[in-house]
């Protein structure tokens, strides 16, 4: 089957420079895209889909979620609200309900918090372990995700589970629970930060999966300044997550990951706005980082504990608000700039996915229509529902 989505008053493409285009239409042909033009040359298609004049843009693409897991953290919330400063200690309440969960709970949990990002634009989705923290259950987590998200990322190193010694639990992560999860991951993360994982225990943790085959991401300068970034820059790590304790010398080292041709990919900035209006982080310091030419995704960070959002379009809104992006740097990032931090921007790898974050012939067929004329209106209008139509690898899921 083939869709023709004609009559597009602002076309938001993101490929290459990000061309926007007037009164134009796209043809979805199966799970790629066939055409892209002028509305008045579309060729024909099995079905049309009139959008009216609205604008339309890719599918948000979500490089950082953690949806994975059971139970409720609203009392944490609460507290934090009240005042108290976020520590990553609160992970292990949703550790102990995650372990009680059964394998049917949740994977029902699982795919309804992907059917609502689904609903909200996001078309491709990544996702982490890190509610397990024991070989099983990290196991299963990587394992009910392969099933229904994009991309896994291997969390084991998310928190030193109560009563380990923190050495001997990332010799586990390193060994034993890497060795079960690695059939269902691509990806592997650490939370590099105080409290969570050392230095030489994240340059452990990296170096294993690394030699494990799998690509590096980290949780870095989250609560403080720290080495997260520098070993992210050390280990050609495809993203640094959350960077809002930045030097000038961690950005001058992330930046030099970037050769400028667009065909060595270096490591994205990723940013999770969403996160540091719950956790009252500073936010992370865009302008400098796009002014010294580093690449910058965002993501939600959904999660029980800090971020329990899927909308994109609340993270868009608040980087235009809060961070000082434009409304297409931010559209950009939450597209774009997430393939780029998922590797998945250009081309077919050699597992043959087509590429996402960005609207040309041969690339995915994930659009989204707004039920507005600009992209504009998504930070012009924060918290409406805007999102009229959405195609995921083609088929329509909205």
């Amino acid at each position: 089957m083939s869709t023709l989505v004609t009559h597009i008053g602002e076309l938001l493409t993101q490929d290459g420079d990000g061309t926007v285009l007037r009164d134009a239409a796209v043809v979805l042909e199966g799970e790629r895209i066939s055409w892209i033009g002028p509305a008045t040359n579309a060729p024909p298609a099995d079905e049309a889909y009139d959008a009216g004049g609205r604008a339309a843009l890719p599918g948000w693409v979500d490089s950082h979620t953690h949806l994975v897991f059971a139970g409720d953290r609203t009392a944490e919330f609460e507290a934090r609200m009240a005042g108290e400063a976020y520590a990553a200690g609160g992970i292990a309440v949703t550790v102990e309900a995650t372990r009680a969960a059964t394998d049917y709970d949740l994977t029902r949990l699982l795919l309804a918090r992907v059917a609502e990002a689904a609903a909200g634009g996001t078309t491709y989705l990544e996702t982490k372990t890190g509610y397990g923290l024991d070989v099983g259950h990290e196991a299963r987590s990587a394992r009910l995700a392969a099933g229904v998200v994009d991309e896994v990322t291997y969390l084991g190193a998310h928190l030193v589970p109560g009563g380990w010694d923190p050495e001997e639990y990332t010799d586990l992560v390193c060994g034993p629970m890497l060795d079960a999860v690695r059939p269902y991951v691509r990806w592997a993360d650490v939370f590099c930060e105080t409290g969570a994982f050392t230095t030489e225990q994240s340059r452990r943790v990296l170096a294993a999966c690394a030699a494990a085959g799998l690509g590096l991401r980290v949780h870095g300068n989250q609560l403080g300044p720290g080495d997260g970034m520098a070993l992210a820059v050390e280990f050609g790590a495809a993203s640094v997550d959350h960077v809002n304790h930045v030097s000038d010398g961690d950005i001058d080292a992330l930046a030099g990951t970037w050769d400028g041709s667009g065909t060595v990919p270096g490591t994205v900035a990723t940013c999770l706005p969403a996160c540091d209006l719950s956790t009252r982080q500073p936010f992370p310091p865009a302008r400098r980082l796009l002014a010294a030419g580093v690449p910058l995704a965002l993501a939600s960070n959904c999660n029980p504990g800090t971020s329990f959002t899927s909308s994109m379009a609340f993270c868009v809104a608040t980087a235009v608000l809060q961070m000082g992006l434009t409304v297409h740097e931010a559209v950009r990032a939450a597209t774009y700039g997430g393939a780029l931090a998922l590797r998945r921007a250009t081309g077919d790898d050699a597992d043959g996915r087509r590429a996402v974050g960005s609207l040309a012939v041969g690339h995915r067929a994930d659009l989204q229509v707004l039920d507005a004329p600009s992209a504009t209106h998504l930070a012009y209008r924060p918290g409406m529902p805007l999102v009229r139509a959405v195609w995921r690898a083609g088929m329509r899921v909205r």
